[in-house]
């Protein structure tokens, strides 16, 4: 089935929130980064001019701009939360420090419905995707990937031209390397990958081009 990926950019982090669309009108976000008013009304509103409808909430990972919009999309669309289990403590750590970013407005977000494993297949309506475990950028990192659609919703593993930082708590360099050059770069060169910054690029330009490779 065709799905469509919709891209919106949020919070100082410009961090990109994903609603991921099919042709019957289901959608999921992925990553809700939306923290003022303006930015929770702008999905609001985009979902709702593209009418559709939302089926499930998931995170790739727990870093504060990944989910600022976590409680914002449980209460108003009703739907279940879906994440790896060791991203646990990166969620319970959020409050401790949302602070120091500015986000004195943080809004605590619910806890997991679901925790989600590598190789597992999930599906909702028409969207399906394969959990691909990913850490080094965080310890419980996950990436959703359609291979029909030759698509990767990413996260903050592997960026245009660059990748994941690994300088926060649960980070790791060799982590990150290994989980790029073993679970993203043996995907196929023409997946295209949707990363939490930046534009888009694809697993067949970041092989021969990207940053990691000089590490």
């Amino acid at each position: 089935m065709k799905l469509r990926v919709h891209t919106l950019p949020y919070n100082p982090f410009q961090e990109n929130s994903y609603v991921v669309s099919d042709e019957q009108n289901n959608c999921v976000i992925i990553d809700p980064g939306c923290y003022t008013s303006e930015e929770k009304n702008h999905l609001k509103e985009t979902i709702e001019q593209l009418g559709l409808k939302v089926l499930a909430l998931l995170n790739t990972h727990c870093h504060i701009d990944h989910v600022l919009g976590n409680a914002f999309v449980k209460r108003e669309y009703q739907v279940e939360f879906y994440m790896h289990k060791n991203e646990l403590t990166v969620l319970d750590a959020v409050p401790n420090y949302a602070h120091l970013y500015g986000f004195e407005g943080y809004e605590l977000s619910p806890q997991p419905d679901h925790f989600l494993e590598d190789g597992q297949e999930i599906s909702f309506g028409g969207i399906s995707f394969q959990v691909i475990f990913g850490p080094g950028h965080s310890p419980g990192h996950i990436a959703f990937y359609n291979a029909e659609n030759n698509i990767l919703l990413g996260g903050d593993i592997l960026f245009k031209g660059s990748f994941g930082r690994v300088d926060l708590p649960g980070g790791d360099m060799e982590t990150l390397k290994k989980t790029i050059h073993e679970r993203m770069f043996t995907l196929p060169s023409e997946t295209i990958v949707y990363p939490g910054h930046g534009p888009a690029t694809t697993i067949g330009e970041e092989k021969t081009s990207n940053y990691i490779l000089s590490f």
